[in-house]
């Protein structure tokens, strides 16, 4: 029988009210997770409303199968948001979508079952795989790449400034035998690290790094973004919540670029409004957790949630 484990979804109110202002519209729900965000979508829908689920994760698919299988209005895609277009294509409905939400990150089930092997704290299997039927896993990627790719990866997508140190240590350690668990990688990469931070594991940034990698985490993300700017109708709405620095920053430039509109127009030529060819209007201000949320859920400490409206 499979453990059961809890998810508390974040921001689940603000991001909800930010995004449906039509209860007739079809809107989708980018990352699907275990449904916190996709049940209170359907509640403010008509008989006439839609809801497209995404999700990556083969127990994500799972789960929504047995909550809304009797749910009309709900259908759900398993893949990645990365091929948000191809999906919505599929519907015939490019250029109609009313709102995208994507709630970015790893999902508490599968930070809190070590047999996803996301977890320092745990130990369990080395995957991180997102989708568990595809792609190559953490130990396949850790065992195999060089000493340089496995120091940039943590460097750039854990943001480790040990991340050389760290490197050299797992190449050493994976001579000896394979790294096929994550409390192996843990004290590799804990041994290698000579400053430990109060209160921070010293794996965090290097896991993170490793994970985003193996994911195709902010690839996905860019390439997502741009796809909903087509699918989404003139109004539509785009919510994003990132749960770090990485992620946040390609979401809030998309937004800025966008609200801005055409930066390389020719000096000293007088530009219309129209010729800025603006594509999004920024919907408020980034929001993050209040004080009675982060009681009760810690991790949605570094939350953050920025919205925009398609303009045309």
């Amino acid at each position: 029988m499979s453990q059961t484990f809890s998810h508390i979804t974040v921001l689940l109110e603000e991001a909800v009210q930010t995004l449906v202002d039509d209860p007739d519209g079809f809107y989708i729900d980018g990352t699907f997770g275990r449904g916190g965000h996709s049940a209170l979508i359907l509640k403010s829908l008509s008989d006439k409303g839609r809801l497209m689920a995404i999700d990556k994760d083969p127990e994500a698919i799972r789960h929504a199968g047995e909550r809304f299988a009797d749910e009309p209005r709900f259908s759900i895609e398993h893949g990645s948001f990365a091929e948000l277009q191809s999906f919505v294509e599929k519907r015939g409905l490019m250029g109609k979508v009313n709102g995208v939400l994507l709630d970015l990150g790893v999902s508490s089930p599968q930070l809190d079952d070590p047999e996803r092997g996301f977890s320092f704290l745990n130990d369990g299997p080395l995957d991180m795989r997102m989708d568990t039927t595809s792609g190559e896993s953490a130990a396949d990627w850790i065992n195999r790449a060089s000493e340089t790719e496995i120091a940039d990866v943590i460097y750039q997508y854990g943001e480790e400034r040990f991340s050389r140190r760290m490197a050299r240590a797992i190449v050493a350690e994976r001579e000896q035998a394979p790294i096929t668990t994550t409390a192996r990688l843990s004290k590799i990469i804990a041994e290698a690290n000579p400053r430990w931070e109060k209160g921070k594991n010293p794996a965090t940034r290097a896991f993170q790094g490793i994970r985003i990698h193996i994911n195709r985490e902010l690839a996905d993300v860019e390439d997502c973004l741009d796809q909903a700017l087509e699918v989404l109708a003139p109004g539509g709405k785009l919510v994003v919540i990132s749960f770090h620095s990485l992620e946040d920053r390609i979401v809030k430039r998309f937004i800025r670029r966008h609200v801005k509109g055409d930066e390389h127009l020719p000096p000293g030529v007088p530009v219309t409004d129209a010729m800025l060819k603006r594509r999004l209007k920024a919907a408020g201000k980034a929001t993050k957790a209040g004080k009675d949320e982060l009681d009760k859920n810690p991790r949605a400490r570094s939350a953050v949630m920025r919205a925009a409206i398609k303009l045309a």
